[in-house]
């Protein structure tokens, strides 16, 4: 039974978030899980109490961008410059390892149309910064160095997919490639990247002046979200993902930051301190939404799972969405193996960013009802799963680190 007042499906959907995101954490399983689970449990999947309409997409849309705004507040400038060309090499090798294998399983192996199969590959190069940055700061591992590989690879992944899926879509649409507007959304991102930071920092600037002055309460975090959306709004409008846009004005709010030239230029840390303070109750409001939503979004009733077709094509896919990964951590080959199988894991889940070319695909008619479901596995199995593992893999190092110092 549907429910179509909003106002109960938000009650609804926040308090199932909480509760399976606490109950999942009892038993030290990452709350994101519960929050994904959570969409299942109310979705189309089983109780079919609630759609992800319009609004629902809108508001968890804002949970994505200010989630990657607390992840810009807290990333380690810094530290993120010293990681240098690796989040570019795990990036670029996660990219055509998975689509190249990805194209030649559907094209050769199920002899399925050429626009079909570069849709699949393409899917296959998504990374879910979201899941997985949410993942590695319940697990407390948000700064090492992994992580802020992971982070640079994840973003401009999604850079690289955006221009993938403006590529695949035109052809789709028209039967051909237009380099020059291939060109121009590639400039207009790569210009965001360089002065959204700079202009944010110069804002927030402004945004502190007026605070120490403000004798109404409520100015930071009403101006600082306003920001945050201005940015998000700015990059669509650039041809990038709005979420890099909520990434951009938390790096430049962060503590450490520098801008393109290398000099830093810091704001005050208890202005910053006070920022992180006072966003966080926001950003814990909005984010649940989010994930909640990738799980409503994933409808599996409507998969025929006795389709054999369906499951020799989810299986090879999601094998080499699997390898393709993980072997993007291997390029890292100066790395550690722990170094080098966390990076590999953690670009594993394809959430949202997967979905969105799976929406694509299915809108533009080029994903029957079976591909459509077989790709839905595939992110599903990606998303919910891989959360498992980082967490085995990590008490697994932690076992091994004991044993060498005993």
């Amino acid at each position: 039974m549907l429910i179509h007042n909003f106002f109960l499906q938000l009650v609804i959907i926040l308090f199932m978030a909480r509760v399976l995101g606490e109950f999942f954490a009892r038993f030290n399983i990452p709350s994101v899980i519960g929050e994904l689970f959570a969409g299942v449990l109310i979705g189309p999947s089983l109780f079919n109490l609630i759609e992800p309409n319009e609004m629902i997409k809108l508001l968890a849309e804002i949970g994505i961008i200010l989630l990657l705004f607390e992840v810009g507040l807290e990333t380690d400038m810094g530290r993120l410059a010293k990681t240098g060309s690796k989040p570019l090499i795990v990036a670029v090798g996660g990219v055509i390892i998975p689509f190249t294998l990805g194209f030649l399983v559907s094209y050769q192996l199920f002899d399925l149309s050429l626009i079909v199969s570069l849709f699949i590959a393409s899917t296959l190069t998504a990374t879910s910064i979201g899941i997985t940055i949410r993942v590695l700061t319940d697990l407390k591992k948000q700064s090492s160095d992994e992580a802020q590989i992971v982070l640079g690879a994840a973003v401009i992944d999604d850079i690289i997919g955006i221009i993938l899926l403006s590529i695949l879509y035109e052809f789709s649409q028209g039967g051909g490639i237009s380099f020059i507007n291939i060109g121009k959304v590639l400039l207009f991102i790569c210009l965001f990247l360089i002065l959204a930071p700079i202009a944010a920092k110069f804002i927030s600037n402004i945004i502190k002046h007026y605070e120490e002055k403000s004798e109404i309460p409520g100015l930071l975090p009403t101006t600082i979200v306003s920001l945050i959306l201005l940015f998000a709004w700015l990059a669509h409008q650039m041809g990038a993902p709005a979420l890099l846009g909520g990434f951009a004005a938390g790096l430049a709010l962060s503590r450490q930051f520098f801008l393109p030239w290398g000099t830093y230029s810091p704001l005050n840390e208890e202005f910053s301190h006070k920022v992180e303070t006072q966003m966080k109750p926001i950003v814990h409001l909005f984010t649940p939404l989010f994930f909640v939503t990738i799980g409503l979004s994933l409808n599996l009733s409507e998969i025929n799972w006795g389709s054999t077709f369906i499951w020799l094509l989810s299986i090879s896919i999601l094998i080499v969405a699997i390898v393709g990964k993980l072997s993007s951590g291997f390029l890292l080959f100066k790395e550690n193996k722990w170094i080098k199988w966390a990076v590999g894991i953690a670009m594993v889940p394809r959430g949202e960013v997967g979905l969105i070319f799976a929406e694509v695909g299915k809108d533009s008619k080029i994903f029957d009802n079976d591909l459509y479901a077989s790709m839905i596995i595939v992110i599903a199995i990606t998303t919910v799963f891989t959360p498992f593992f980082m967490r085995f893999f990590y008490n697994l190092q932690a076992q091994a680190e004991n044993e060498v110092k005993s």
